[in-house]
């Protein structure tokens, strides 16, 4: 069985979805616990635009990267075209930024 890290090196171009997705889903867990720690709440919504404004008001460069990872996620989980390597590598960023965020509250 092969494994790989959310970080480097990227899993093979036929598994970006499959990454992309992944990091999407940790990037959204780790939003959730920066705003539960700093905030005391997290976005309970569909609306994805509400959990990067409430991130937002905790750290502009960390909702970015929700944002870009948020935006990412149809073409991860629902789409059969491939996912670039400078996607892969944006993805594996911004979700380093926000993992690294989220372990700095406890």
């Amino acid at each position: 069985m092969v494994t790989y890290s959310l970080r480097w090196p990227l899993p093979p171009a036929d598994l970006g979805a499959v990454y992309v997705t992944l990091v999407v889903h940790c990037g959204i867990a780790a939003a959730d616990v920066i705003c539960c720690a700093r905030l005391g709440q997290y976005s309970r919504g569909e609306n994805h635009n509400e959990a990067i404004d409430l991130l937002r008001s905790v750290d502009k460069r960390l909702a970015a990267d929700l944002g870009l990872l948020l935006g990412m996620k149809t073409k991860a989980g629902y789409s059969a075209l491939p996912i670039s390597q400078e996607a892969r590598t944006k993805a594996g960023r911004a979700v380093e930024r926000l993992m690294d965020a989220a372990k700095q509250t406890g």
